[in-house]
């Protein structure tokens, strides 16, 4: 009798000692996990802001298949809202506030316990990649969440592996998502043509690109400052593509409304009679062109098409990568001259 004593004082003791050790622990927490993303930011945001894309890449959700999830009337943008249960409970997230492409706030309640404040930071980096930061504060904590947290291990061991984790799969699925692409090959018909601005140059098709992108902005711009109605989209006119010689020549194209008389000596003005075409379409990053081409150039071969010597090569450009930051959403339209 009395050994059981000494055990239940002893008991008493220890319950005591950790209600102690629970009371004196810190009255807040902050947990925050940062990931490099080979992204735009605008794409990673477009992907969190929404809650309905959460469950591709949480980590809860990998772990325990069986949770439940709910999602409120609206997903994307402020007040977006779901909630979720599981074998532990059920809590609920909330976006509250939201800077495009920059930051997200979100409020994060589980079960009765006090609300947690969560933010979202995407920070752009010169190589194009972004630095994702995921971070989650709790202050004011009652005895009942620090004895939880004490018991489960604290709030550094239960979110930040994953935290960790989700960002990878967030990683794999917006990037694996930036290189989706179709090409459709549409068969024969009529390209309008037109009058158009332009600038021609040669170079190694290493340089292209890069010589494109400093070519068009000059177009575009000289349009816009002597008020130039635009007719259409940008578009490129390839008048030799010499693989064997490491060489290009290209015009970056402007449609107009009208004919226009330059004041440049390096802005011309050209006019495309209308004329029969394979039209060949891309949808995705610029990278997939390549494969477009050899497509188009197989549909004419198999169809028994010819390409006139100096018939039109063009690429027409329909999306804005600055407006539209994933590239599986861009669209390229190719048109071979045919006869």
């Amino acid at each position: 009798m009395k050994a059981l004593k000494y055990i239940l004082f002893l008991i008493l003791i220890l319950i005591i000692g950790l209600a102690i050790y629970i009371a004196v622990q810190p009255n807040s927490f902050e947990v925050k996990r940062t990931k490099t993303i080979n992204a735009p930011s605008a794409v990673i945001y477009e992907n969190i802001i929404d809650l309905k894309n959460w469950e591709a890449w949480s980590s809860w959700v990998e772990a325990d298949p069986d949770m439940k999830i709910t999602l409120g009337e609206q997903t994307k943008g402020i007040n977006g809202s779901y909630k979720w249960e599981d074998k532990d409970g059920v809590g609920k997230m909330k976006i509250v506030d939201a800077t495009p492409y920059t930051s997200i706030k979100q409020e994060m309640q589980f079960a009765e316990f006090p609300k947690s404040d969560i933010s979202w930071d995407l920070a752009s980096n010169e190589d194009g990649s972004t630095d994702v930061t995921w971070t989650i504060n709790g202050k004011d904590l009652p005895f009942g969440f620090k004895a939880f947290s004490v018991l489960s291990g604290g709030m550094e061991k239960q979110i930040g592996p994953h935290y960790e984790r989700s960002l990878e799969k967030l990683d794999s699925i917006v990037v694996t998502d930036m290189k989706k692409y179709s090409i459709t090959v549409d068969g024969i018909t009529k390209h309008s043509g037109g009058f158009y601005l332009y600038n021609t140059t040669s170079c190694k098709m290493s340089d292209f690109k890069e010589k494109m992108q400093e070519m068009m902005p000059k177009i575009g711009a000289y349009a816009i400052t002597n008020n130039i109605t635009m007719a259409g989209n940008p578009f490129v006119i390839y008048h030799k593509w010499d693989t064997e010689n490491d060489a290009v020549i290209f015009s970056c194209c402007i449609p107009t409304t009208t004919k226009v008389i330059t004041t440049e000596s390096d802005v011309l003005t050209g006019q495309l009679e209308p004329f029969k075409a394979v039209k060949t379409v891309l949808k995705g990053d610029y990278e997939n062109l390549a494969e477009a081409w050899t497509k188009a150039m197989a549909y004419i071969e198999e169809n028994n098409l010819e390409q006139p010597e100096t018939g039109p090569a063009i690429e027409s450009y329909l999306t804005d990568p600055m407006n539209t930051p994933n590239p599986a959403n861009w669209i390229t339209e190719i048109y071979l001259a045919v006869n």
